[in-house]
C-alpha cells in the first residue's frame, strides 16, 4: 500500500460529518492498518511513521492501537503459521512434546519466526477439535491425531514449501 496515495480528506468524508476531525482520523486507523499488513505481511515501522504524518496522529497512538489487537504484527511472519493447540485434551495427549519437537527442529521459540521466513510458531488455547488431540494448525489446515511419525511428515511438509 502506498501511504502517500491515501486521500485523507476523502476518507474522512466517508466516516461522517458529526464527529471531530481527530476522531474521524482515528476511525480510519484500523482499516488502514489492515491494508498495510495485507500488503507487507506485517506493520513495518517506516510505514507506520508515514501513516502518522499522513493522518496527523502521534506515532505512539498508532502503536498503542495496533499493539492492542493480536492480529497485528510488527515483524515479518512465516509463510506457514503453525499453531499448537494447548487445550486440556491436546495437553493430556502430548501437545507439549509436539511443541518441543517443533521448537527444537526449527530452532525457534513460541512467537518467533524462522530466519528464512518458512514458519512462525504459536500456541493457542483451544482449536475446538478435542477428539483429534493433539492438534496443530498450519495456516488454516487442521492436522490432528499427531503421532511422532505424523509429526515427522508434517515437519517435512513445512520445510518443503
Amino acid at each position: 500500500m502506498d501511504i502517500e496515495s491515501i486521500d485523507v480528506e476523502k476518507e474522512i468524508g466517508k466516516v461522517g460529518r458529526h464527529i471531530c476531525e481527530h476522531d474521524k482520523k482515528k476511525a480510519l486507523l484500523i482499516p488502514i492498518l489492515h491494508k498495510i499488513q495485507e500488503d507487507y505481511g506485517y506493520l513495518p515501522g517506516e510505514a507506520l511513521e508515514r501513516l502518522s504524518k499522513k493522518l496527523g496522529l502521534p506515532l505512539a497512538e498508532i502503536y498503542s492501537v495496533a499493539s492492542f489487537y493480536h492480529q497485528f504484527h510488527f515483524s515479518p511472519r512465516g509463510k506457514k503459521i503453525v499453531r499448537v493447540c494447548m487445550g486440556t485434551a491436546c495437553h493430556v495427549r502430548g501437545a507439549g512434546k509436539v511443541l518441543e519437537k517443533l521448537q527444537e527442529h526449527f530452532k525457534i521459540d513460541v512467537g518467533e519466526t524462522t530466519e528464512d521466513l518458512t514458519m512462525t510458531l504459536e500456541t493457542v488455547g483451544c482449536v475446538g477439535c478435542c477428539g483429534l488431540a493433539p492438534v496443530v494448525t498450519v495456516n488454516e489446515e487442521v492436522v490432528g491425531e499427531l503421532t511422532p511419525k505424523k509429526l515427522d511428515v508434517l515437519v517435512k511438509e513445512i520445510e518443503e514449501e
